[in-house]
């Protein structure tokens, strides 16, 4: 089985040595152990930096590729590291970080509304997600305060994994409408928040999230918005 990768073992580390195993034709590098996510389920992918013996290259973006294989993006035409070389790579810390506490706070949001959700999307400083939901929700400020009301509990992020067979038998865990979790490698991964009788929310998601709730901060529903018949965007932003 190939091992889970750093952004995921180790979401807290900002700089990781690797080898570099290819070069794509369109100028992206494949690395054996990448400490940068791949964008996927509405999370960007890491940006950062990448430096050898003799070279440093700014990564715009991060990337799947074929099979397993993530692939870093340049942000622009410039010489690359040749194949088999050590390379160190330095993760935009701040920029990751912002993804993983809005992404942890949008798991909570999916709490405090709890209907299908048919889209989202995480940025650095806001994030959003679409409901299956013809109606307008309640008072904007309540939503808001029961979102922060979650997050000051300070519940433990941790994760877990099972088997597609079993999530086919548990198909209630899959919040999300328009993604569905990735399968093929024989597992998938759960992310739960609170444990034991203080658990409030388990899901699949393949993306990076902080180790505690308390750490998002406190978070503001900036709006929400009318798309579609069916659906409403409610989208929230950091207030610091």
């Amino acid at each position: 089985m190939t091992p889970d990768p750093l952004y995921l073992t180790a979401p807290y580390r900002k700089t990781a040595t690797a080898r570099v195993l290819g070069l794509t034709d369109e100028g992206g590098i494949i690395v054996d152990s990448s400490l940068f996510y791949p964008r996927g389920g509405g999370q960007p992918g890491d940006s950062g930096w990448l430096s050898w013996d003799g070279g440093r290259v700014t990564i715009a973006t991060t990337v799947k590729g074929e099979g397993t294989a993530v692939v870093l993006i340049p942000s622009e035409p410039q010489p690359l590291p040749p194949i088999g070389a050590e390379v160190e790579q330095t993760l935009d810390w701040e920029r990751r970080y912002g993804h993983m506490r809005i992404h942890t706070a949008l798991h909570l949001l999916s709490v405090v509304i709890p209907l299908p959700v048919t889209g989202g999307a995480v940025a650095a400083d806001k994030g959003r997600l679409d409901f299956d939901m013809p109606d307008m929700p309640e008072d904007k400020a309540v939503l808001q305060g029961r979102l922060n009301a979650l997050i000051t509990r300070d519940l433990p992020v941790s994760e877990s994994w099972i088997t597609d067979a079993e999530l086919d038998a548990n198909p209630g865990l899959v919040k999300t409408l328009s993604v569905q979790p990735p399968r093929g490698a024989g597992r998938i991964r759960l992310v739960r928040i609170g444990e034991g009788d203080r658990q409030i929310d388990l899901q699949p998601c393949g993306g990076t999230h902080v180790a505690r709730t308390g750490e998002i901060g406190k978070v503001s529903l900036s709006k929400i918005e009318k798309k579609g018949r069916q659906n409403r965007r409610i989208t929230i932003v950091l207030d610091g």
